[in-house]
């Protein structure tokens, strides 16, 4: 809760001329574009995401149990990244026009050029295709366990499959779409690279132009608690959407058999299925391994200064981990069912979850002066005792961001090891305690070695978010610490996409491992089915 009361603390003592100057010319502008960005993203992201996971769940074609897990390989390619390749890719003598200039028989851009990408279509394309496995993948899970014979019943009552479709299976799979869409859109939010580089004038690029270029902190914290109240706005609307979806099943569900479809219509199936992940993963995977091949060649080994990154990267992220997990596992612990925790101890469980909502740019904006404050007290404990001279001890060194990432993904952490606690039977605990063992070596003994497996998933998960976060780092880190993220972002600000495609291609390689447990998790379950 410290960054959003610092957030409050500093917009209200911050000059309000220079909110009636954003309120005139920056807000406006900030705020259409935004809306328009996740209302564009939002109808993308549900008809890609909803789509693929109907079309494997209800047919049957070649490749459909390839494509069934491929379609979750675009969450690999953060957004400033798949925005960084197609800039490339998509320019006017690009790899791309040039070819549809050659098919078409015309020789310059001069007599034929694709839309510019560097627009607000433009974002909502790119966006929307990497982000739509965020609704693919909980539709997916609600398609595959609907029971075959509610859908059965509508066809016997004369529905056609159509119809089946939009009136029984899309309703029972609300909860779920509700789910993944807000997922997307909380992205969309957090993102700063893709919206800046496509010339997209969002909130969170104002956050950062308004406090890193105009020196105003006061003006960066107003624009934050904007964009909070759309978060809490996005969050509610969500809940509403949903508060009326309850379903239950008084016999054991048969999932859906799939139709298997004649020759035509499984090519046209399968070339549905694949498009959007060419799209979001194949194109700009290869992209960047062309570049970075061809910069390889070209140079004959990896910049110092690129290798400084890669080991900056690991050992924030690393350090991250390893807190977050810490932190995890104390408030999963403490707050477990089998203890009957105080209505205190669940709501401040619930509250220490709430950093994932909370955009990187404005959680880094509400941590800056609890950082200043620590150090300030650090540095005056220290006097008292010996002759060291003040330091930035939080904001001088990567503790701000292990601590920023470990605030952000908590929620991750608490979910993975919740899941697993779950699995647990209460009578193991109960057994340890009546032989006399500690509430400590109960967990040390007992549920550690259980939880091995959750403990590793959601590590992994944090780890690679922490790898791909770009906007906290961007604004807390130490001067002159790089990490891949900045230094892909500083190279595509400056044009030399070459340089910046090693980072990327680094970032996507780390990125693949969280979605390959994902596929093996939905693989084994639809084995299971």
């Amino acid at each position: 809760m410290a960054p959003v009361a610092t957030l409050l603390w500093h917009a209200l003592h911050g000059s309000f001329e220079h909110w009636a100057h954003l309120a005139q010319y920056v807000l406006p502008v900030a705020l259409r574009n935004t809306a328009l960005l996740l209302a564009g993203v939002g109808v993308l992201v549900s008809c890609l995401g909803v789509g693929s996971a109907w079309l494997v769940t209800a047919y049957d074609f070649p490749t459909r149990r390839v494509l069934s897990w491929a379609l979750l390989l675009p969450l690999a390619v953060p957004t400033y990244i798949i925005a960084f390749a197609y800039l490339d890719l998509l320019h006017p003598i690009g790899p791309i026009q040039t070819l549809v200039r050659d098919i078409l028989g015309y020789d310059s851009p001069r007599q034929f050029r694709l839309p510019d990408i560097r627009s607000l279509p433009g974002a909502v394309f790119l966006l929307g295709f990497v982000l739509y496995p965020y609704v693919y993948l909980t539709t997916r899970i609600m398609f595959s366990s609907q029971a075959a014979s509610l859908l059965e019943a509508g066809r016997i009552l004369g529905e056609t499959r159509r119809s089946v479709f939009f009136r029984i299976a899309l309703p029972m799979a609300r909860p779920a779409i509700a789910v993944g869409v807000s997922l997307a859109l909380l992205e969309t939010l957090n993102d700063i690279g893709a919206s800046e580089f496509l010339g997209v004038q969002t909130l969170t690029v104002s956050i950062y132009t308004t406090w890193v270029t105009r020196s105003d902190l006061a003006g960066a914290a107003q624009i934050s608690l904007a964009m909070l109240v759309l978060v809490a706005g996005l969050i509610l609307l969500e809940r509403h959407g949903r508060r009326h979806q309850r379903y239950a099943l008084t016999q054991r569900s048969r999932p859906l058999r799939p139709q298997t479809l004649s020759p035509a219509r499984s090519l046209l199936a399968a070339l549905l299925g694949w498009t959007p992940i060419v799209i979001g993963f194949v194109a700009p995977a290869l992209y960047l391994l062309n570049e970075t091949v061809k910069r390889l060649g070209s140079a004959g080994q990896l910049s110092s200064q690129l290798i400084s990154s890669a080991v900056n990267t690991v050992s924030v992220s690393l350090s991250a981990t390893l807190l977050t997990i810490l932190c995890g596992l104390l408030v999963v612990w403490v707050a477990r069912p089998s203890r009957r925790p105080s209505a205190l101890f669940g709501i401040a469980a619930r509250f220490s979850t709430i950093g994932y909502a909370i955009p990187g740019t404005v959680l880094a904006i509400g941590l800056l002066t609890p950082f200043v404050l620590v150090d300030g007290l650090f540095n005056h404990i220290l006097s008292l005792f010996s002759r060291i001279s003040p330091q930035l001890w939080l904001t001088g060194s990567f503790t701000a961001l292990v601590i920023a990432y470990a605030i952000r993904f908590l929620a991750i952490s608490v979910g993975g090891l919740e899941a697993g606690l779950a699995r647990i039977p209460p009578s193991l605990e109960q057994s340890s305690r009546l032989l006399g063992e500690t509430s400590a070596g109960t967990l040390r003994r007992v549920h550690l070695p259980l939880l091995r497996p959750a403990i590793g998933a959601a590590a992994l998960l944090v780890f690679v978010d922490a790898m791909k976060e770009l906007p906290a780092t961007l604004l807390l880190r130490p001067v002159n610490f790089e990490t891949l993220a900045t230094w892909l972002y500083a190279e595509a600000a400056r044009g030399t996409y070459e340089e910046g495609a090693i980072a990327a291609l680094g970032i996507v390689l780390a990125g693949l491992l969280p979605v390959i447990l994902l596929a093996r998790t939905q693989f084994s379950m639809e084995k299971k089915t």
